[in-house]
């Protein structure tokens, strides 16, 4: 990619600004053969815990007017097989690797991460933090600013990389969760996540999902996430990574001049695998259309 494109996030080098978010590209590998992943500024893998698990039952998945309702359930093979069977083939695609890692308790988060410390290959963490504290009553990570730090802090004091911090649209207000991260050590913090929403069937009137509830994302959410986005990157010093909505190099731009360092492109990766890759050069193209010298310059521009 062009050099006004290369940027850097917690001091990993990214060909651009562009990363594949996590659930929306499986491992990496799977797309080989179908984009060029050396030309991705990174991917965020599939989220991965400490054993395998098979995931919410179908439907999965329901198309909504702007975007779509998934209830996966954070299905994947378990972190010792994802460093077994995937980690080889991915290390060699030539992007940024960050190992997206969740949990439902400290001690799940603790354990994922202490295997992936012994693998090569991995450029951060992303922490998925909206699971809820089975150990704490069932209250959200990414809800309490006080156990978001306690989790953060616990796996900052094993995690050699840099940790980034993926925080939950669904609470009254960003600034606290993402100053508690910061506080507690996180490198950098990623939002938002999914929207919790729920689609009906009105002839049978249950739901569109299996599980019930899933969590929105696309186009549909763009605005509030932007807003998120802008309000977490005046509430801390740390870079934010933007995501929500993105599917042009115009949505990039648009987090980018909110206060994002980088961004995730998601539910478009599935209508297009080679959405992020596109989305990079698109952006090039209008840096330079709008004389501009290189993406950096419009981080945290926005005129208020």
């Amino acid at each position: 990619m062009p050099s006004r494109l290369a940027t850097s996030l917690c001091g990993i080098p990214l060909k651009n600004p562009v990363l594949a978010a996590s659930g929306t590209y499986a491992y990496g590998v799977e797309f080989a053969d179908l984009v060029d992943l050396s030309a991705l500024g990174g991917i965020v893998t599939k989220g991965l815990s400490r054993e395998p698990i098979a995931g919410n039952p179908p439907p999965r998945v329901w198309e909504t007017e702007g975007g779509m309702i998934n209830s996966i359930g954070l299905q994947n093979i378990g972190v010792r097989a994802f460093v077994a069977e995937k980690l080889p083939a991915l290390r060699k695609c030539g992007t940024a690797i960050f190992a997206n890692v969740f949990g439902y308790k400290f001690d799940d988060y603790l354990e994922v991460v202490r295997v992936l410390e012994d693998a090569e290959g991995i450029a951060a963490y992303e922490l998925n933090v909206s699971c809820p504290n089975t150990e704490g009553g069932g209250i959200f990570f990414s809800s309490d600013p006080v156990v978001l730090a306690e989790l953060v802090a616990a796996v900052r004091r094993i995690a050699k990389r840099p940790l980034i911090v993926k925080l939950s649209p669904n609470v009254a207000r960003i600034q606290p969760l993402a100053q508690a991260a910061e506080s507690a050590g996180a490198d950098a913090v990623s939002l938002v996540n999914t929207f919790i929403s729920l689609a009906i069937d009105p002839r049978t009137r249950k739901p569109r999902l299996g599980a019930g509830f899933g969590g929105l994302s696309g186009p549909g959410i763009k605005p509030i996430a932007l807003r998120m986005v802008y309000e977490a990157a005046q509430a801390v010093k740390i870079p934010v990574v933007g995501l929500g909505g993105i599917a042009s190099s115009t949505d990039a731009a648009e987090f980018l001049i909110a206060g994002a360092t980088a961004v995730e492109v998601g539910t478009a990766n599935f209508w297009d695998p080679a959405s992020p890759v596109r989305i990079a050069r698109e952006l090039d193209t209008f840096l330079e259309q709008e004389g501009i010298a290189h993406a950096r310059e419009l981080v945290g521009t926005l005129k208020l």
